[in-house]
């Protein structure tokens, strides 16, 4: 077993890598799929490059995988003009899987550095001209990357979109991807008991989300998002990113934080709840209730083999009857190494639940005048979702 490197945070197993790529394979076979090719620049939804390599894709650099059904990976990256690494040669501890690993420095600040990875990507793709190539995850892939390919040398190749091919494995978690799962909850539980109790008037939104950021990183997280947002007791308003986290926390005021960050390992989770620097009005504990029963709600439906549109038609169903707004966007969805991972809870989502996938479920909703809403994550199981993963107080925490 190779030997990994002490520079890699909370690594997965090789064994775990190895039966990723397995089932990858079989299912190209029988698919007839040569090889796949994907490209992510990011750790927040680009997940597809960090499931086959374990290496994130980060910074708005692209890193680019070719995946062979009969052959190990190529990977492309951000580096020295005519970098070329053999890692079988050379283990690293970092490069798994990988037989060549070559490198050039694009930006995609710079449109003439565009060709750069994809004639790197072609060298690797030579042996399957004319042969089926599957791209994985289409909506990340630069134009220029597939516009090259398609345009040359592999214009008499057949391309096909594998992103469901890949997705329908990716999401169900193995005993060692649902551990990693846990460990993000229990770290976002400390995240957000580390923010509000730092809570006080005169700090602004943005020191709340750095806490919650600062306590994350410090215990295996990798990277996220820190949606906060202040608000007075009558005016309610959407948590939201850094450029929105000026205003000044005041006596009275609701905080509202979400906490939606990758823990060791990778894995997403989120966690999201509200505070009041003073004592909750009874329509803001109304309104919390409520969510609770959204959720409630949500989670009878979460068996195993249900379509993801019957859910999200009930639920809505439920708001309606209840003098609700309805869901139009998302408030329950997949998570793993994306923020944002398939099944989606909509009525545009092909898949159904299946057991050991990772679903976070937040009815998010502004009534009168308070944000009313609650976001914890469950394992599903053989007959329906776990317990809670989360462990922090389902309640408003009131700041006295």
């Amino acid at each position: 077993m190779e030997q990994l490197s002490d520079r890699l945070q909370t690594p997965i197993s090789t064994a775990e890598l190895e039966r990723r790529w397995a089932a990858i394979r079989a299912a190209m076979e029988r698919a007839k799929i040569d090889v796949l090719l994907m490209q992510n620049n990011n750790d927040y939804m680009g997940g597809y490059v960090k499931y086959f390599t374990d290496l994130p894709a980060t910074n708005g650099y692209p890193i680019t995988i070719v995946f062979p059904r009969d052959d190990l990976m190529t990977l492309v990256s951000q580096g020295p003009f005519g970098g070329v690494n053999d890692p079988t040669a050379h283990a690293n501890g970092i490069h798994r899987g990988v037989k060549q690993w070559l490198t050039t420095p694009s930006f995609a600040s710079c449109a003439y550095t565009a060709s750069y990875d994809p004639e790197l990507a072609a060298k690797a793709l030579a042996p399957y001209a004319g042969g089926t190539i599957g791209l994985v995850g289409t909506y990340q892939m630069s134009f220029a990357l597939v516009d090259h390919l398609q345009k040359g040398r592999f214009s008499n190749s057949r391309f096909v979109d594998a992103s469901d091919l890949v997705d329908r494995i990716k999401v169900i978690k193995s005993a060692e991807e649902r551990e990693l799962v846990r460990r993000a909850a229990l770290m976002q539980d400390g995240a957000m008991r580390a923010a509000f109790a730092a809570i006080e008037p005169g700090m602004r939104d943005r020191d709340i989300a750095a806490i919650a950021q600062c306590y994350s990183q410090r215990h295996g997280s990798e990277n996220g998002i820190y949606l906060c947002a202040s608000m007075p007791a009558d005016a309610p308003a959407q948590f939201n990113q850094r450029h929105y986290q000026n205003r000044v926390i005041e006596e009275g005021d609701t905080v509202a934080l979400l906490v939606e960050d990758c823990g060791p390992g990778g894995m997403y989770t989120e966690l999201g709840r509200s505070c009041v620097v003073g004592k909750a009005s009874a329509e803001l504990k109304e309104e919390f209730a409520f969510a609770l029963e959204a959720r409630k709600f949500t989670l009878r439906l979460l068996k195993p083999g249900t379509p993801c549109k019957d859910i999200y038609l009930a639920y809505n169903d439920f708001m309606r009857q209840n003098g609700r707004p309805q869901e139009k966007r998302l408030y329950c969805h997949g998570q793993g190494y994306d923020l944002v991972e398939r099944p989606l809870i909509r009525d545009d989502e092909s898949m159904t639940i299946q057991q050991h996938m990772n679903i976070v479920v937040h009815p998010t909703f502004i009534r009168g005048h308070v944000l009313g809403w609650v976001c914890d994550n469950y394992l599903i199981e053989a007959d329906g979702p776990s317990e809670r993963l989360h462990r922090f107080p389902e309640t408003i925490t009131e700041l006295g």
